[in-house]
């Protein structure tokens, strides 16, 4: 089994996939529009070049998405990215904060050495850590 995590966007998927491709490192698998499927021509014609499904690769982890009328930003849920180095952090943080909006600033905190939240351009809020070692119980 796997758990998989899929959002929607009102008309920027693609253009959030892209980016997060680009500075998250991940690769997009899939990415289909409307009018790439049957039965295409019934749909509006602003809706064509919407995104019906994308598949996009970080690491291990699979992030899927779509395109949906009136799609509402997250609320209360964030994407976590655990990274091993600070300077990813750093790097991700600013990737991810540029345009968006900061919740936490990124600082160090007892269980990481850096850590921070923001929603991006695009509406999702996103975790970002580096954890610190911790004890096994």
């Amino acid at each position: 089994m796997r758990l998989d995590t899929y959002v929607n966007f009102a008309g920027r998927c693609a253009e959030a996939f892209r980016y997060y491709e680009t500075h998250l490192g991940g690769a997009i698998e899939m990415m289909t529009t409307h009018d790439q499927t049957p039965g295409s021509s019934r749909r509006p014609a602003e809706w064509q070049q919407a995104v019906l499904h994308a598949r996009l690769r970080i690491g291990d982890a699979v992030l899927m998405g779509a395109d949906i009328p009136n799609a509402e930003p997250m609320r209360s849920a964030y994407l976590t990215l655990r990274v091993d180095r600070d300077a990813d952090a750093e790097r991700i943080y600013a990737a991810l904060s540029d345009r968006g909006r900061i919740l936490m600033p990124m600082a160090e905190t007892f269980y990481a050495s850096r850590f921070a939240q923001v929603q991006d351009q695009f509406g999702l809020n996103w975790m970002i850590m580096c954890e610190r070692p911790h004890p096994q119980p």
